[in-house]
């Protein structure tokens, strides 16, 4: 059960991003839904590749694609109302996406008895792929490349999902709340992880 909330909160705020982003780039109704459709689903189908899963497990996710579509057609239908909110939620639903997504990768890689160090790339790569490849079809710097401290908090959750700290729906929900909390943080207080500019030298 709880794989399956963390599924459907992930994908509605993904959907949601991915849609916001298009339109914000003006793209037309059908770049709105592709861009939202693979932000949702991009970062499970490059897990999915690399960890072993078959890909048309990715189209047996039927009821998960009608909840993306209609977060997008949403998103289509009333843009005022949901933009005017977006400078603020927009990061905070960027990190419900994050941490749920991540948790649930994690959890896939676990099931299939991976090792922790795959456990923690199945929740990076499940938690961040699809915001790097909605970045890259906008035009975008991936911001998890470039911004406050993100992909990290994918990799805690991989961490203590692999490590077996947190295995029970009532674990994971906290574990949730607390990536969630994170990467809040990281972009209230601009965290940052160390970087070195070789601008200044050339």
């Amino acid at each position: 059960m709880a794989w399956e909330v963390l599924s459907i909160i992930g994908t509605v705020a993904f959907a949601i991003s991915g849609a916001i982003v298009a339109m914000e780039e003006e793209y037309d109704i059908l770049g709105v839904y592709i861009l939202g459709i693979v932000t949702a689903f991009g970062g499970g189908a490059i897990r999915n590749l690399l960890i072993g899963v078959p890909v048309s497990a990715l189209w047996e996710q039927g009821s998960l694609f009608l909840i993306a579509l209609v977060s997008i057609t949403i998103v289509f239908l009333f843009p005022k109302l949901l933009l005017k909110h977006w400078s603020t939620w927009g990061s905070f639903s960027d990190a419900i996406g994050l941490a749920a997504f991540a948790i649930q990768g994690a959890l896939y890689a676990v099931h299939m008895n991976h090792p922790v160090s795959a456990v923690i790339v199945a929740a990076v790569l499940t938690g961040s792929g699809g915001g790097m490849i909605r970045d890259l079809l906008a035009g975008r710097k991936p911001l998890v490349l470039k911004t406050e401290i993100y992909a990290v908090w994918a990799a805690l959750g991989g961490f203590i999902i692999g490590m077996g700290w947190a295995e029970k729906p009532l674990t994971l929900y906290i574990l949730f709340a607390l990536l969630v909390a994170c990467r809040v943080c990281s972009y209230m207080f601009n965290w940052k992880l160390p970087n070195r500019s070789l601008r200044s030298h050339s």
